[in-house]
């Protein structure tokens, strides 16, 4: 192991065929890592039976950052004293100096290095805090831009727009919150530094620093996804790149997650330098939910490690994007968790008490003669010791395409059949349902997607109302937001 290279020997018996067994698996491997530690290896052919896998340069530097932090240890201390002086050599460090004002505002200089490499970035405290790097050597710029994701911010390399000949990297205030400790505490001592020669207003110190201290952090693996609302008022989930490799490491992410792409997310590759995105949609958001707590195994630690994410990102976003991201994962979560058969429970309806007990039920989705896809909902229940057979037929309906039923009571007994239909509902969903009279003397329960919402909750019910939803949606076919 040296300053610029890692170096496997392998011989033995098994010579060539060895040394590919153990390239295929650091390849393998390669596939699980974030993108900060993943390195590229290639076989070399020695003298005699003896073949070595080197990885060289700044593949060195990820190579040995992996082995420093997976190294086995014994007692709590590494393995030998040779070992834990790489490991010392190889710890990321931050630090700071030339705190200066300026024409501008207050600038300073900032250094991170690790495993041998080091770069000094510049940082600018103006309307917002800065860190920039920029080069003629774009090689340069992406080894700056390596250094800055391991300190926990993700950025891309552009041309700057005023030089097409100078490549440039940035990050702002909230993404540098979300840093690394040593990278947050560099930034903090440089502001509260301006703050006390007066170079900076008050205010504006006292909120970078409370961004600094508390840290927006995000889970360690993930690129910033953005959130937000969409013109339509939609609930917009998205994280975009430059980098056709960043998208497609989040493209084969939420496969191994299980969600499909097309119905969960949406892709699009970067073209011709302009960003690409995932996207990812309502629907996908809450399967990822329901993922997290009925998925078996990989799955289920892949959503429960993105349903959380995504939680911690909407705080940051604001309380409006906050409690519509966790109402569409608490749907769901409780998604098919619940089961019809053996149900039961006392709810109030119109002021009367009534027990509810439910027998069987399931859904299927059906065609009117006219062609419109239909589901129906069919329960047998108890109510008041009275039991029926009820069926709940759902259609798309308005220029809203909303989800909406329509069941009449009974000619016998309209009334009392109504409050218990009622008194149903709303025992299996938690919503009491509108009920009213028509001028031919019928009475109309109406349930809207609300009640659905309640009913995707059973087991027996949850599959045919996704299908049906998915299959009803004008959105269907259609890339959209979530």
């Amino acid at each position: 192991m040296g300053p610029r290279e890692v170096m496997l020997t392998v011989g033995g018996e098994l010579g060539g065929g060895a040394t590919l067994l153990r390239l295929a698996t650091l390849r393998l491997l390669n596939e699980l890592l974030s993108e900060d530690l993943k390195f590229n290896a290639r076989i070399y052919v020695g003298e005699g039976r003896y073949y070595r896998i080197a990885a060289i340069g700044g593949d060195a530097a990820r190579f040995k950052r992996f082995l420093a932090v997976t190294a086995p240890s014994a007692g709590g201390r590494y393995l030998s004293e040779k070992f834990n002086e790489f490991v010392r050599e190889t710890q990321m460090e931050v630090r700071f100096d030339n705190i200066r004002l300026t024409k501008g505002g207050v600038a300073a200089d900032l250094t991170i290095s690790e495993a041998g490499a080091a770069v000094k970035y510049s940082i600018y405290l103006w309307k917002e805090i800065t860190l920039e790097f920029q080069s003629t050597d774009r090689d340069s710029v992406e080894l700056a831009a390596r250094l800055l994701r391991l300190a926990g911010i993700s950025t891309e390399v552009k041309k700057k727009m005023s030089n097409r000949e100078v490549w440039r990297i940035w990050a702002t205030t909230d993404m540098l919150a979300a840093g690394r400790m040593e990278l947050r505490d560099a930034l903090v001592k440089i502001v509260e530094t301006a703050r006390s020669n007066g170079w900076v207003d008050e205010k504006k110190a006292e909120r970078w620093l409370e961004k600094l201290k508390s840290g927006l952090t995000l889970m360690e693996g993930w690129p910033k996804y953005e959130m937000g609302h969409a013109r339509s008022g939609a609930l917009e989930v998205r994280y975009a790149s430059i980098n056709p490799d960043s998208i497609e490491r989040e493209r084969q992410r939420f496969r191994a997650m299980g969600l499909e792409e097309g119905v969960h997310f949406t892709v699009k590759m970067p073209e011709g330098g302009e960003k690409g995105y995932v996207n990812i949609r309502r629907k996908g958001l809450e399967h990822a939910a329901w993922l997290s707590v009925h998925g078996s195994g990989e799955q289920r630690r892949l959503a429960a490690e993105f349903v959380k994410y995504i939680l911690q990102r909407s705080k940051e976003a604001g309380d409006d994007v906050y409690e519509k991201v966790k109402k569409i994962v608490d749907e769901g979560r409780t998604r098919g968790s619940l089961t019809l058969k053996g149900f039961e429970k006392e709810v109030e309806v119109g002021g009367k008490e009534h027990v509810v007990k439910v027998i069987d039920g399931g859904a299927e989705r059906k065609e009117s003669e006219g062609g419109k896809k239909l589901l129906r909902i069919n329960i047998t229940a108890e109510v008041d010791g009275v039991r029926s057979d009820y069926t709940i037929t759902y259609a798309r309906s308005g220029r809203n395409n909303a989800a909406v039923s329509y069941t009449a009571a009974r000619s016998n007994s309209r009334q009392a059949d109504a409050e218990r239909l009622s008194a149903l509902i709303k025992a299996l969903t938690g919503k009491e349902p509108k009920v009213y009279h028509t001028g031919d003397g019928r009475i109309i329960i109406e349930c809207n997607k609300k009640h659905l919402d309640g009913f995707k909750r059973y087991a027996e019910l949850a599959d045919a109302i996704e299908k049906w939803l998915e299959e009803t949606s004008r959105r269907r076919g259609r890339t959209s937001r979530t």
